[in-house]
């Protein structure tokens, strides 16, 4: 018999304008890293993941972190809250969005067979923790747009990007109300936000 349902978190750093980059493109996310490493940042990452068995990342983010945290568990000069991090991304289950890659090499990672929506419907019929997107926003995007999300991890960075994409949350959504049941503030000014969707 399966156990409690595994929840859905999303977790997305965003701009005052609802924006995920800046007008110089998709790696336009400088504005990002100090409200990312400061403490309170980093203990909300620990807290979000803490629970979960599966990540979830597209190609780019799987590309971006595969490249880099691995090498970070082993760091005895980085964060301890990174490591713990490094640790567990290394160990989880990692699913890959992509219609470009033929194979993923990171340990613990597969490509999925099908769209976010349809996989996660398949991950929550099988046994295990909770299941994090990781900043993925295509992915993200797809899984609010299907009603999949369960729980929302935004960092709301005080910063006014002014252009880029479009703002993060598309005109189109459905309605739906949250609670928020975890908050903390960062030293650079960031509000690291965690929601959780209401029943109905």
């Amino acid at each position: 018999m399966l156990g409690p349902m595994r929840n859905v978190i999303a977790n997305i750093s965003l701009s005052l304008d609802g924006r995920v980059a800046g007008p110089g493109g998709e790696y336009d996310m400088s504005w990002i890293v100090p409200h990312a490493v400061s403490a309170a940042a980093r203990d909300h990452m620990v807290r979000v993941t803490g629970g979960a068995t599966t990540a979830l990342l597209g190609r780019k983010n799987y590309q971006g972190f595969s490249g880099f945290w691995p090498s970070v568990a082993g760091d005895e000069n980085a964060d301890e809250r990174d490591r713990a991090f490094a640790r567990w991304l290394d160990g989880v289950e990692k699913v890959v969005f992509s219609t470009t890659l033929d194979r993923v090499d990171w340990r613990n990672a597969r490509l999925a067979a099908a769209d976010p929506a349809a996989t996660v419907k398949e991950l929550r019929a099988q046994e295990g923790g909770d299941i994090v997107v990781l900043a993925s926003t295509s992915v993200i995007q797809q899984l609010l747009a299907a009603g999949e999300i369960d729980r929302l991890s935004v960092t709301l960075c005080p910063e006014l990007v002014g252009g880029g994409a479009r703002p993060f949350f598309a005109d189109d959504l459905d309605r739906s109300s949250w609670t928020l049941t975890d908050t903390a503030r960062t030293d650079s000014g960031a509000l690291c936000l965690l929601y959780s969707r209401n029943a109905g």
